[in-house]
């Protein structure tokens, strides 16, 4: 990824502080998009100085469109995208109510699609791309209390192979990740570290969305790769 202009969305959540560094390890030209400037502060005292020549923070509202095509055109180029957004709550069906439904599909599948569209118009128009988006386990092994959730990401898995199949014959990708549970600390804050030592490690899932965002998986397109842990 040496010179691309890669986008990460999400790069100050728990799953960014680990796909960050390795993105800019590879020699890339990191743009993350944010809405909270403190988020950016706690972000940014664990570079170094010199990360900060390839790094770049523009605020953007990723579930509002005009606000994602501003962040495009302030990039003016981009060659990856690692969508990373995203958020789940949980409920039985019966008593979940629709507010939150909505949320479920606006954080998780609407920041995706609208991210997508406008990183996939600049890829069409310089002839590269590789998009990179995150779904879940529970995408294809969906479980009580975790309905909307599950659909959300069922919907990003669907969206991610459409565009797959949208650019055959091209020199652009589109490709999913399934982690079960990250290691964040939101997620040891939610749900307890009894088991953390079995979640998916950030690092671990940097370095397979680090490959499927390089030059050389140019012949994986519309792939749904699990990664679970050791769960």
């Amino acid at each position: 990824m040496k010179g691309k202009q890669v986008l990460i969305t999400g790069g100050t959540g728990g799953l960014g502080s680990g796909v960050t560094p390795a993105v800019l390890a590879q020699g890339a030209e990191v743009t993350i998009s944010y809405r909270n400037p403190k988020e950016v502060e706690r972000l940014k005292n664990t570079f170094l100085p010199t990360d900060f020549e390839r790094l770049h923070f523009i605020p953007a509202n990723l579930e509002e469109e005009a606000s994602v095509e501003n962040l495009i055109h302030r990039i003016g180029r981009v060659d990856v995208l690692i969508h990373l957004v995203g958020g789940f709550s949980m409920g039985k069906t019966h008593e979940y109510s629709f507010s939150d439904w909505k949320r479920e599909f606006d954080i998780n599948l609407n920041t995706t699609f609208l991210t997508c569209k406008y990183s996939l118009k600049s890829m069409l128009e310089h002839g590269y791309g590789r998009i990179v988006t995150v779904g879940s386990k529970a995408a294809l092994e969906p479980s009580g209390q975790l309905a909307a959730y599950s659909a959300a990401k069922a919907g990003v898995v669907a969206l991610t192979k459409a565009i797959a199949d949208e650019t055959k014959g091209t020199n652009i990708t589109a490709n999913v990740v399934l982690p079960a549970v990250i290691d964040t600390p939101t997620n040891r804050e939610a749900m307890g570290t009894e088991n953390a030592d079995k979640w998916v490690k950030p690092e671990s899932l940097a370095q397979l969305i680090c490959f499927l965002a390089s030059e050389v998986a140019r012949d994986i397109r519309g792939a749904a790769i699990p990664i679970y842990g050791n769960i």
